[in-house]
């Protein structure tokens, strides 16, 4: 009795659990179920490819590696916002490559095998993977297979594993290279041109004609007679829907409220400087002094004249004019500035230094297998760009030889104090109050957010179409928190304060949802009215001009019937119709009328023409050169469209929702 009791209670609930879903199965629709089930997965997936989902966590560890790969490559873990960008953007490309590219690839019937893999790795097969990389230079900078062995040795002994992640980096990326120069290769040997059609482009392109014609304009105000049915725009919505399938976007509406300093805030920037600049121009230990008084720090670095504009232009004035070593206060809008000239000097823009090993070498840089090279001034290097030829420098542990320096230029070390006025927590309260006000006033509704920008005086920025991707609103940058409440919000919607970089109030409101697939017909309704009516009003006004000028065979009797005159143009080619100022439609068919004979009524884009081709001519300016440079350039844009064009029905990226 007492096991049976035991029993009871550490699986009763378990049980009644059980009992539950079985009711539950009874009750909801298993599709129901699944669906629920993919929804809740599909909310951790930055993206699918080719049918296969992409979660947050794979994609993230793809990162990581590729992060390490960075670190190598560069020497350095840091990274801002565009490079951790540029990172994630190739962590994203290799997952293309991998799930959709080189299985299409691989579907035409290309493979890149083992051996040929070798062939590359030794350079008997050139991928720039391998004989561009510096680190398998020679000092000639020649590919050395010697380099790629060495280099191989020293990955053989790295405990860390990082020299081994690069090489496997480098190997794919040169598999995936492979299978690029195959795959494109099926397309750009197919793009042919045979001498007949070489000689058919040369003398298509070197035909002008020369014409006579009048054209009628349409009318600028709306026709009431010409009607656009419902069921013609839906005639026409379904025979063009491929050109109005659409990304997913959303139409905001939003306020802002930058936060600026005041005028106190200024005059307190201001005298902040005032308050240090005698110990500025006295200061021994400039890097300390500045580290704890000025907004920009001390680099020890040299400029030529010009290079400080990026910091201000007075600056950069005052640095390299024949002024005292010290300026007086300076000002740029709300930033106050103080300027010292700290050495004056001749300095190359750039040495060439070769890496010296110690006598216990580092396997873990690749540095060991790198030539000499040329360097510009980088942080921590500086004192390369001052030593002496065939001279010896050693930064960190490690040791240089300078070999040889571009011509020495005049140069400056300037030390710069800098004081930007910043709002006070006075100032960013008072903002703060007015966006909480309106933000009140809007109750998270759209129609209150309306009737708030009458009450407050406030304007509201449109924003129409907006990407998932978007993290800008106007000149405001890091605005993703705006998209993913958009996103996330429901049409209707008004949002609460959203906060950026502590600089921005931002309300927004969404007035439309624009879902992904194809523009439902109400959205696109009026753009089609306006072509169908274009193309009405076209007929109906060349069916004036064809009752005015019937029976007429002279120009200048057609053009007295229109009351207009007769317009000439010489020597219009077919070939650079958008060059010439000419309505496509009456080029496109004036290149194939027969000459003397009278055309028309031909309804443009613009009007109806009536016209006559007088005479043709034909020259030598299009050559053959321009013909096979033409075909290159078709050749050239086929090859860049292949994977947007795989990309656009099988890979969904998602990533905007997490980065």
């Amino acid at each position: 009795m007492a096991a049976l009791e035991t029993i009871r209670v550490k699986f009763g609930i378990l049980i009644t659990v059980l009992i539950a879903v079985a009711l539950l199965s009874f009750i909801i629709d298993p599709t129901t179920l699944q669906s629920v089930s993919s929804s809740m997965s599909s909310k951790y997936d930055v993206g699918e490819i080719d049918g296969k989902s992409i979660s947050y966590t794979d994609y993230q560890a793809d990162v990581e590696k590729f992060t390490a790969i960075n670190e190598i490559m560069t020497g350095t873990s840091a990274q801002n916002e565009e490079q951790q960008l540029s990172i994630r953007n190739a962590a994203w490309q290799s997952l293309v490559d991998k799930y959709l590219f080189e299985k299409n690839a691989q579907k035409a019937g290309i493979h890149v095998g083992s051996e040929e893999m070798s062939d590359i790795i030794a350079g008997n097969i050139d991928s720039p993977v391998f004989t561009q990389n510096p680190a398998f230079l020679d000092e000639n900078g020649v590919f050395s297979v010697d380099l790629v062995r060495e280099f191989l040795s020293y990955k053989d002994t790295d405990q860390t594993g990082r020299l081994q992640l690069y090489w496997n980096y480098l190997v794919e990326s040169a598999k995936t290279q492979e299978y690029y120069a195959k795959y494109l290769s099926l397309f750009t040997q197919s793009n042919f041109t045979n001498p007949l059609m070489l000689a058919d482009q040369i003398a298509e392109n070197n035909n002008t004609f020369n014409v006579e014609f009048v054209m009628v304009p349409f009318a600028y105000a709306p026709d009431s007679t010409i009607v656009v049915s419902d069921s013609e725009i839906k005639a026409y919505y379904d025979a063009h829907k491929k050109f109005y399938r659409q990304q997913a976007s959303r139409d905001i509406e939003y306020v802002v409220f930058e936060v600026k300093p005041s005028e106190g805030d200024i005059a307190a920037a201001n005298q902040a400087l005032i308050d240090v600049y005698d110990n500025f121009a006295t200061a021994t230990n400039m890097k300390s002094f500045l580290l704890a008084n000025s907004d920009r720090q001390y680099e020890d670095r040299w400029y030529k004249a010009g290079e400080l504009t990026t910091v201000a232009k007075v600056v950069n004035d005052y640095a390299f004019g024949d002024k005292a070593s010290v300026s007086e206060v300076l000002s740029n809008g709300n930033t106050f500035y103080a300027v010292r000239v700290m050495e004056e000097g001749m300095v190359p823009d750039s040495v060439y230094v070769k890496y010296v090993p110690a006598t216990e070498e580092n396997v873990d840089s690749l540095l060991n297998v790198v030539e000499p090279m040329w360097i510009t001034q980088t942080p921590g290097f500086e004192s390369l760009m001052t030593a002496k030829k065939n001279s010896k420098v050693t930064i960190s542990g490690l040791t240089f030889q300078v070999l040889d320096t571009t011509k020495p230029v005049a140069k400056k070390k300037v030390a710069v104090l800098e004081k930007t006025a910043v709002p006070s927590k006075e100032t960013v309260n008072g903002y703060y109050a007015q966006a909480n006000t309106f933000a009140t006033k809007t109750a998270g509704k759209y129609e209150n957010f309306q009737k708030a920008l009458e009450e407050e005086g406030v304007y509201a920025h449109p924003v129409n179409r907006m990407s998932e991707s978007a993290d800008r609103l106007g000149a405001i940058d890091n605005t993703r928190e705006v998209t993913r409440w958009a996103f996330d919000a429901k049409e209707g919607d008004a949002s609460n304060i959203i906060t950026v970089d502590n600089n921005y109030f931002i309300i927004a409101a969404l007035k439309g949802i624009h879902n992904e697939g194809y523009a439902p017909i109400s959205d696109v309704s009026a753009s089609i009215r306006n072509i169908l009516y274009s193309e009405k009003a076209g007929e109906k006004k060349a069916a004036e001009v064809a009752e005015k000028i019937n029976g007429l065979n002279d120009m200048e009797a057609i053009a007295t019937a229109l009351n207009t005159t007769v317009s000439t143009k010489d020597g219009i080619a077919f070939a650079s119709m958008g060059a010439q100022g000419l309505d496509p439609k009456f080029i496109g068919a004036a290149s194939v009328a027969e000459d003397g004979k009278i055309y028309g009524p031909l309804a443009g884009s613009i009007g109806v023409y009536v016209y006559k081709v007088t005479g043709r001519d034909t020259g030598a300016f299009f050559t053959e050169d321009d013909a096979k440079a033409r075909d290159a350039q078709m050749s050239q844009y086929s090859t860049q469209m292949l994977l947007p064009v795989m990309m656009e029905e099988t890979v969904k990226d998602n990533r905007a929702r997490f980065y």
